[in-house]
């Protein structure tokens, strides 16, 4: 038994000097050395160095991404590509406990659609808070592609503090985007459909009862809240409204978006009509919509608008009249309007 534990001992030392060796060996490796032994080239190293971050340090910039249908927002480092943190927004997330403490709970509560929990969510395009045009760092906005819902996280702590809910819409386009001084979140519609307090239309009554939209959801900076009741919404055409912006300096106080489908072509194929999508794009341009929002606040704080279930809505023909809405023909099936950082082109 000593033999056999002597000799177990000394092949214990034995193996422990062969690896302190090449332990050693490996360290006392030079970068030319690293370079030969695994086949890296000089590109190879750059490349490394331009990321790596040591252990404790910091990254130059924080990204936040959009988790799709997963309902949250992803935040990791750049340039060492490290995800540091997901934050839990329109879905529950037992591993982290979003959606189960009091107070996770309270605000997914508020993301009730009809009565209804939907712990489900598809996040695009976040949008920082700004001051006179520039991100400030204080809050991220995302919407919910899925449905007509949008978030606010506080860049404080990195929480969603608000969800809200479209009192109208039936749906929304994937992004969120605020005015120069975060005055206001737009949202806008993607599949045009009867107004949630209109009930069931049938679809051979699209063109009189279906529409679009693009709201303006009121931002109070100081709260970090979006404010419901001094919201507005422009009622638009029935076709999909895309992603927009906010002008700036010379274009301030009108917001910009896109549009595609205006043909407002609601498919047919079972019944020998083109497919949706040649349908939708047998024109050759849509349109860029233009909204007065700066106007538009003076009439909704003047009583000068309607309301439809709690919103403040602007109707087409009152937005026409009073020179809060115009339509720029644009090459079909446009994806995207960001305006210059002077405010000049768009």
């Amino acid at each position: 038994m000593q033999q056999v534990t002597g000799r177990a001992l000394s092949l214990t030392l034995g193996m422990a000097l062969a690896v302190g060796g090449t332990t050693a060996a490996w360290s006392a490796e030079g970068l030319q050395e690293v370079m030969q032994r695994r086949g890296l080239t000089e590109k190879d190293i750059l490349a490394a160095a331009k990321t790596y971050t040591p252990t404790g340090g910091r990254d130059e910039y924080l990204a936040f991404s959009s988790g799709g249908q997963s309902g949250q927002v992803i935040v990791y480092g750049i340039p060492s590509m490290r995800i540091l943190k997901y934050i839990g927004v329109f879905t529950p997330e037992p591993w982290q406990g979003y959606g189960f403490d009091d107070e996770s709970k309270a605000v997914l509560a508020h993301g009730r659609i009809d009565g209804k929990d939907l712990n489900y969510g598809d996040t695009h395009h976040p949008a920082f808070s700004e001051t006179d045009g520039d991100y400030d760092g204080r809050y991220l906005f995302i919407n919910d592609k899925a449905n007509p819902r949008v978030a606010v996280i506080d860049l404080k702590d990195f929480e969603t503090k608000q969800i809200v809910t479209h009192p109208l819409f039936r749906s929304e386009h994937g992004g969120a985007f605020v005015t120069p001084n975060t005055e206001y979140v737009m949202e806008a519609t993607q599949y045009a459909a009867p107004y949630s307090d209109m009930g069931y239309v049938p679809l051979e009554q699209f063109n009189d009862k279906y529409r679009g939209g693009l709201t303006y959801w009121k931002f109070n900076k100081d709260k970090g809240r979006i404010n419901p009741e001094n919201s507005f919404t422009f009622e638009l055409p029935p076709y999909s409204q895309d992603l927009s912006d906010a002008g700036k300096k010379d274009s301030y106080g009108w917001g910009f978006t896109n549009s595609f489908c205006t043909e407002r072509y609601v498919g047919g194929i079972e019944r020998g009509r083109p497919p949706f999508e040649a349908g939708c794009s047998s024109k050759d341009t849509d349109f860029l919509h233009v909204t007065n929002w700066k106007k538009a606040e003076e009439l909704v704080k003047a009583g000068k608008v309607t309301k439809r279930n709690g919103m403040y809505v602007i109707p087409m023909e009152q937005a026409v009249a009073e020179g809060l809405l115009y339509l720029i023909p644009e090459p079909k099936s446009p994806h995207g309007a960001d305006v210059t950082p002077d405010g000049k082109f768009i």
